[in-house]
Order: structure tokens, then sequence, then C-alpha cells
């Protein structure tokens, strides 16, 4: 007795006579027939290769953005509550319905694209969004602590020039990564020792620049009442499940990462049009 031998064209053809005869194939047909002979997706893949990399690209781009979403409309019914002291900076007005917490480090590369994103936010939506900086340094970002402690010392002499500051370090802050010539070293220890050294100096005549005393707002950045502040701020991301940067609240909905603008503005949007 002779085995009849299973040939792909014949399955083929009959694949596409149940799609003429049923218009169009639902999932469990389409998936039985990809699992009967997969060289009926390798062919497609194979005969335009560019548009499959262009599909492939586009589903996970969809994947991402409903993961996105998904977290986001969680967040609306897990909300966070963060202290809001009045004597901290805020950049933007204090009656704005819609206020932004953001946990940050300013060594991070993350953060200062989502400083951007943020920043660009305030200006498209004025009055109606406050924005309130708060301090999660890493551990790996060796000068990210000092310069938050000299951020929030600069703030409680001066709101604008704080943020002046706030902004200096995230647009230049390839310039406080360590240099070629520090890697360079003999020693790890030598290498950090040279690379503290000039930060430091960056940091003294950035601040000589905006008009300020480097030893007065140095004192007060080491002082315990600035130290709690940063330590205040850690323990509450933590809190809140924030071990990594950048990590936001919008009026209490956390948003994880440096996400684009419309993720932002799918919370803030809702935010304002629930208080109409």
């Amino acid at each position: 007795m002779r085995v009849p031998v299973f040939k792909p064209q014949i399955f083929v053809f009959a694949l596409v006579s149940l799609l003429a005869a049923s218009c169009a194939p639902n999932a469990a047909q389409l998936k039985s027939a990809m699992e009967s002979d997969p060289e009926i997706l390798y062919a497609s893949m194979r005969k335009d290769p560019a548009r499959f990399i262009e599909v492939v690209n586009e589903v996970s781009e969809l994947a991402r953005t409903q993961k996105e979403t998904k977290e986001l409309e969680e967040g609306f019914s897990d909300r966070r509550t963060p202290v809001l002291a009045e004597t901290r900076t805020y950049d933007g007005s204090k009656s704005a319905p819609v206020t932004i917490v953001e946990y940050s480090d300013f060594q991070c590369g993350y953060c200062a694209q989502g400083h951007k994103t943020v920043q660009a936010l305030r200006e498209e939506y004025g009055d109606r969004v406050r924005v309130l900086l708060k301090h999660l340094p890493l551990e790996r970002h060796p000068q990210a602590r000092k310069m938050a402690q000299l951020f929030e010392a600069i703030a409680q002499k001066d709101a604008a020039k704080a943020k002046k500051f706030k902004t200096m370090l995230f647009e230049q802050q390839a310039g406080f990564m360590p240099s070629d010539a520090e890697r360079a070293s003999k020693s790890v220890e030598e290498a950090m020792a040279k690379y503290n050294r000039r930060v430091d100096a960056d940091l003294k005549k950035a601040i000589q620049a905006l008009g300020l005393n480097y030893d007065e707002i140095k004192k007060l950045a080491e002082s315990d009442a600035v130290s709690k502040i940063i330590e205040a701020d850690r323990t509450e991301a933590h809190s809140f499940g924030f071990t990594g940067t950048p990590a936001y609240l919008i009026n209490g909905v956390p948003v994880r990462g440096a996400l684009p603008a419309t993720s932002f503005k799918y919370v803030i949007d809702r935010e304002l049009a629930a208080k109409k």
C-alpha cells in the first residue's frame, strides 16, 4: 500500500480555496494553517522582508502602547498620595489643578529626557499644571546626591535660580560624566578622585554664575535639614514602589519611565476633564 505524500502546493491550494469560499479566515483557521505549514509565513517574509520588518515594528509599538495604557488605567484606581509641602519649589501656579511630582536623578539620562517632556507639557498647559521635583539619586551615580542637595540649598535661597540650576544640570549632563582621561587612570580610586575634583569645581562655577555665594550654598547643602529632604523623597519614592528613575505621579497616578508626552497627556487630560 502506498502512503500518500503531503505536498505543500496542495495545502496552499486548499488554503486558497478555503479563503475564497469563506471570504475571510477566522483566527482558528489561520492558526491551524500556519501550524500545519509554517512555510506559508516564511514565504511571505521572504517575498517582502522590508515590509515584514515594518509590520513587526508596528505591532511592537502597538503592544508597547497598549501595555502603557493598561498600566496608566490601573493607576487611576491605585493612586499614591505624596507629601506636597508648600515650602518646596514648584514650577507652575500653586492653584494648578494638576500636580506632577517628578522623582529624578540629575545624572540619569532618562531623567534628562523626561525633564524635557515635562517642561514641554508645562509650557503647553500653562497654569493648569505645576511640577514638583523630588529626588531619587541612585547609588551608581556618584554626584547625583550632591547635586540634589545643592538644588535644595539653592531653592531655599532663590526658587527661580534653583530652577535654572536644575535645567543646567540636565542640559549639560554629559559634561558631568567621567571623561576618557579620568577613566584611563591607573586605579578606580584615582579616577574617582580626579572626576570628583573636576565636577566639584564645575558645580562651584555654575553656582557662582547664578550670583550666589558658593560657600554659603555648600554649607546649607551639607546641613541636616537638606539631608532630611533628600532622604524623605527617597523613602517616599520607595514606598510607592519606585526604585528606578525617572518616575512620576500625576495627581497621584503613577507614570513610570521617560514615556512619550502622549502618555502624560492621557492622564492630564483625564484629570482636567474630571475637574470641570
